[in-house]
């Protein structure tokens, strides 16, 4: 007979028989969490890379956009004000993109150390375990 949720309704098994399950439990429950550690270092390498790629992304716009937009809107900006004015107000307009993108990477960064690492899952179960018995 099967519970709702697909397990098998193990109340009216012998000791023997649930002495006798306790290798393929723990077999299964090895690989359980052989499962969970694979499934968390990709998604800390995914999060890790798309970190990395939004620090990236930070710096590029800083080293090529301050010559290249920079020059173009100090340029502009100098029909109505003093260029030194100008440059001043542009300068600090790219700081302020640098900011967003390196927190949006700090952000990515920070998620990867939210995650419950599969060596506390493992300790957390066998603490369990050991309250039990």
């Amino acid at each position: 007979m099967t519970t709702p949720r697909g397990f098998r309704d193990r109340a009216d098994d012998s000791l023997l028989t649930l002495i006798g399950d306790i290798p393929e439990l723990i077999r299964n429950l090895v690989i359980a969490e052989i499962d969970a550690a694979k499934a968390w270092l990709a998604r800390t390498a995914k999060d890790g890379g798309w970190g990395a790629l939004w620090v990236f992304a930070a710096l590029f716009v800083l080293f090529w956009s301050v010559p290249v937009l920079g020059t173009f809107v100090i340029a502009g900006l100098s029909s109505w004000w003093p260029v030194w004015l100008s440059a001043l107000v542009v300068f600090f307009a790219m700081l302020v993109v640098t900011a967003v993108l390196a927190l949006l990477g700090i952000l990515r960064f920070k998620k990867i150390g939210e995650r419950q690492n599969p060596v506390q899952a493992i300790a957390q179960d066998i603490q369990e375990v050991r309250d039990e018995l």
